[in-house]
C-alpha cells in the first residue's frame, strides 16, 4: 500500500482502518512492540477522540477490550471530494433532473476509463491488477489486492473518498465496477461488498477465463 504515514499511532490507525477493531494483542503481534507501549499509544488516541474501546464478554476470563476508529478518527483519512460537491450535485438533478446527474457519472466513468487504460494498456494481467491498486491508492482508496486462486483475484479498498456521494448516488458505484471491467478486460467483476450497503470495506473480485 502506498502511504507515507510512519509513526506508531499512524500504523495503529491504519490497522483499525482495515481490520474495523483490535485488541492489545492484536497490536503487539503487528506492530511488534510489547504491551506497555501499545497500551500508551491507544491511551494518548483515545484521549485525542480519535479511538474509542468497548469491552466484549467472553466464555472464559475478564472482558476484552476491543479498539475502533471514532467519526474523528476516520476524518483522519484521505477524502478527495468537499461538500459542496454534494450540494451541487443535488442543485444540478433538481434543475435539470435526473437523467443529468446519470450523464454526469457516465461522463465520470469514461474519463477515469481512458485515464486507468493509458496506464495499464501495455501490462500483464498481474501489472494490470497491480497498477490499479497503485492508481487507487493515489486517490485515497488505500488498497490492496490479493490472488484467491487460479482465475481470481480480489481488490478490497479500505477508504472510500467520495464516501458521502456513494451515500446519495449509488451509481457512483455501479460506474466505478463497470470502469473496472473495461480497463481490467473481463466482464466478471463482482463487487461482493459495499460501503454505502453497511459493510466495513468495499471488495470485488476479478475472474480470468483460463
Amino acid at each position: 500500500m502506498l502511504t507515507t504515514k510512519t509513526s506508531t499511532k499512524d500504523r495503529i490507525l491504519d490497522l483499525l482502518k482495515k481490520e474495523v477493531s483490535l485488541s492489545v494483542n492484536d497490536f503487539t503481534e503487528q506492530l511488534q512492540i510489547t504491551h506497555m507501549a501499545v497500551r500508551k499509544h491507544l491511551a494518548t488516541l483515545e484521549k485525542d477522540g480519535l479511538i474509542l474501546s468497548v469491552e466484549r464478554k467472553q466464555p472464559m476470563g475478564r472482558p476484552l477490550q476491543l479498539y475502533s476508529l471514532t467519526q474523528k478518527g476516520e476524518k483522519v483519512f484521505p477524502k478527495n471530494y468537499e461538500g459542496i460537491t454534494l450540494e451541487f450535485l443535488k442543485d444540478i438533478e433538481e434543475i435539470h433532473g435526473e437523467d443529468s446527474i446519470h450523464l454526469l457519472f457516465k461522463k465520470r466513468e469514461d474519463r477515469l476509463t481512458t485515464e486507468y487504460s493509458t496506464r495499464l494498456k501495455t501490462k500483464s494481467l498481474p501489472e494490470r491488477l497491480n497498477e490499479i491498486v497503485q492508481i487507487q491508492n493515489e486517490k485515497g482508496y488505500m488498497a490492496s489486492a490479493s490472488q484467491i486462486d487460479e482465475h481470481s483475484f480480489e481488490l478490497i479498498e479500505f477508504n472510500c473518498p467520495i464516501y458521502s456521494v456513494a451515500q446519495e448516488y449509488k451509481m457512483a458505484c455501479h460506474c466505478e465496477t463497470e470502469m473496472f471491467k473495461k480497463v481490467v478486460g473481463t466482464d466478471q467483476v463482482q463487487r461482493t461488498t459495499c460501503k454505502t450497503d453497511g459493510d466495513n470495506h468495499c471488495k470485488f473480485v476479478f475472474t480470468f477465463k483460463s
